[in-house]
């Protein structure tokens, strides 16, 4: 677990950022509509789990269960700070890209318990998308060049 996190210090980096500019988003009252797709924690930790699992693969040697292992320990950490933040709105009654019904995929505003329980069923259905994710990654990653040695 210490050798994903450590691998997974760039990710970290760009979750914070994308987490701060959907909250960014949200005080300067941008549309949900208009502004989620432009920062998404969810497409950032596919795409993150698909360039993992190649270059891991190629140049570290990973198998593919040490792939899907780390990719899993990415959407993890994403979906935690997702849920955190969600946790956060409700709990400073701010109106954020993380309360938001349609973030939730309901038609109309929830309450917190019925929200934490989405964020929990994204959070396993993710954490498990992301494993996958990463194991279509290591397979592509067959195409990158080897490490010199």
């Amino acid at each position: 677990m210490a050798e994903n996190l450590r691998l997974a210090r760039l990710y970290l980096v760009m979750l914070a950022i994308v987490t701060v500019g959907r909250w960014g988003l949200g005080f300067y009252e941008v549309p949900y509509e208009k502004g989620t797709d432009k920062l998404s924690i969810v497409m950032l930790t596919l795409f993150a789990s698909l360039f993992y699992g190649a270059f891991i693969r190629r140049w570290r040697g990973y198998r593919i269960l040490q792939v899907v292992g780390l990719t899993m320990t990415l959407a993890l950490l994403g979906q935690v700070v997702i849920l955190l933040s969600t946790a956060a709105s409700y709990a400073l009654g701010v109106d954020s890209y993380f309360s938001n019904p349609i973030a939730l995929n309901q038609k109309a505003a929830v309450g917190f318990a019925q929200a934490m329980q989405i964020r929990a069923g994204g959070l396993v259905a993710n954490t498990l998308l992301n494993g996958i994710a990463g194991a279509l990654g290591w397979v592509m990653g067959a195409a990158l060049p080897s490490s010199p040695k």
